[in-house]
């Protein structure tokens, strides 16, 4: 209970308090020219229901928990297949494994913020009750949370989770025919899907997170970035001022906000219409046209598929070269011959920047590629490590994939790393617009045709008391 010593090497300005405070008490009236109207969300009845944790919504079934590491984990989603009379099973369990934030000042004050906002502080433990009109729309339907507290009693979180149905003028197909002689035929079809929302505010970062499920058969999800960026004091009020790196961008008075980067890494076990699935990379490949061909065009391009027979095949950095990524099931086979499978369409192609023997990377080897693909090990959940506060880089996903183990038609879990490289700009300051980003797992070859292709008319627009239409 004594200080044993201390460290004071460096003397900075405190920054200014002025133009800091986001509070909405405390900001002066928004100067548009043009005053906002308000907008809200009115729903005829809700259309999903809720049993438990099980929730229906139309071809859609899945199971929804709370995992004070996690946050929020999808598990046991199956889509109904109107042909075959039955559900196909789709994901086993999706969940946010690890999120690794490493900031990119080398400097004694600053080299260890490299932190594992999962393993080392709990996603879930770090959630809040969300706020209704705001965090969620006025159809929202919320759930709560429960876990074990340190003496063993249960911990209640009101309102953790918000289940509601999504329609933001999207079109989920349409098509206009005017080639026919003597008639014109248009059809659309409104997007409606369910949207699964948690957010987790870990310290000075809140982190939106989305499951989305569309009655097409894709589950996407989204990710969005917003709090207050984690600053440091410096001698600078202007940028003409610094001679010397400063590792972040000057945003204020005395303030700057330091490089870093964010990586969400996916644990996602598909178990695309049975357990035993396998990767499939297409590489889109150019080829030229010979004279024997007999065709004036030079080149063409083409798919050539490669299905990964071990881990090592399975480790992918996206980007390199234009390549498709499907998880198929070699033992299920549409009626045209076709693997049935689901595709991955990623996000931004985010990699690490520092050094393989970097100590931050070391520890989060793990975003080294953006895709890895193991078979299934019930001790295989966080790829930081079942300990990761103060872990050594000795128990992660890249340690385990280093086996080089079978996954080809196996019981397999695909890891999916969704990046972000943030370069702090004064519009992030004092607090961040949401800068948002996602990827989605869609159905390839899953369907014999167009799942939605007959789905319900759109409702009649329906007239409610005290509102109006502003172009009637």
């Amino acid at each position: 209970m004594k200080v044993t010593g201390y460290t004071d090497r460096l003397t900075v300005t405190v920054p200014k308090a002025e133009g800091t405070d986001y509070r909405k008490s405390k900001l002066k009236s928004p100067l548009f020219g043009q005053r906002s109207k308000g907008i809200t969300v009115i729903q005829d009845g809700r259309g999903f229901d809720i049993d438990g944790h099980s929730v229906r919504w139309a071809n859609w079934k899945f199971h929804l928990s709370f995992d004070t590491r996690a946050g929020s984990v999808i598990s046991l989603a199956s889509i109904y297949d109107q042909e075959k009379e039955k559900f196909r099973r789709v994901l086993y369990k999706g969940f946010v494994s690890e999120l690794f934030v490493p900031y990119m000042d080398p400097s004694e004050e600053w080299y260890y913020k490299t932190f594992f906002d999962a393993g080392e502080y709990g996603l879930g433990l770090c959630a809040f009750p969300l706020e209704p009109y705001k965090d969620c729309p006025a159809n929202a339907v919320f759930m709560d949370g429960y876990y074990a507290g340190q003496d063993g009693t249960p911990v209640e979180i009101k309102n953790v989770f918000c289940v509601f149905e999504k329609y933001a003028g999207d079109i989920m197909w349409r098509h206009t025919e005017t080639a026919i002689p003597d008639k014109f035929i248009r059809e659309v079809r409104e997007e409606v899907s369910l949207v699964v929302r948690m957010v987790s505010t870990v310290g000075n970062y809140d982190y939106i997170i989305d499951w989305e499920f569309k009655q097409s058969g894709s589950i996407k999800v989204g990710v969005g970035l917003t709090g207050i960026l984690e600053v440091k004091g410096a001698e600078y009020t202007h940028k003409d001022q610094i001679k010397e790196e400063i590792y972040g961008t000057l945003l204020a008075d005395y303030t700057v906000g330091v490089y870093h980067d964010h990586f969400l890494t996916y644990h996602l076990d598909l178990d695309v219409d049975g357990h035993d699935n396998s990767l499939v990379k297409s590489t889109l490949e150019t080829k030229r046209v010979t004279a024997a061909d007999g065709s004036r065009r030079k080149s063409y391009w083409t798919v050539v598929k490669e299905t990964a027979k071990t881990e090592s095949e399975a480790k992918i950095r996206l980007g390199m070269k234009p390549t498709e990524l499907f998880v198929v099931n070699p033992n299920k086979k549409t009626k045209m011959g076709n693997e049935v499978g689901y595709r991955l369409i990623p996000g931004s192609q985010t990699s690490p920047l520092m050094s393989d023997d970097d100590y931050p990377q070391i520890r989060g080897a793990f975003t080294k590629y953006q895709v890895w693909v193991t078979p299934y090990n019930k001790s295989e959940k966080w790829v930081g490590g079942l300990c990761a506060d103060q872990s050594q880089g000795d128990d992660t996903l890249a340690i385990w994939s280093s086996r080089d183990r079978e996954i080809e038609n196996k019981d397999v879990v695909l890891w999916y790393t969704l990046g972000f490289h943030h370069v702090p700009s004064q519009e992030d300051f004092p607090v961040m617009p949401t800068l948002s980003g996602g990827f989605e797992l869609r159905p390839a070859n899953f369907f014999e045709s167009n799942p939605v292709l007959n789905t319900r008319s759109p409702p009649i627009p329906r007239a409610f008391p005290n509102c109006t239409s502003a172009n009637p």
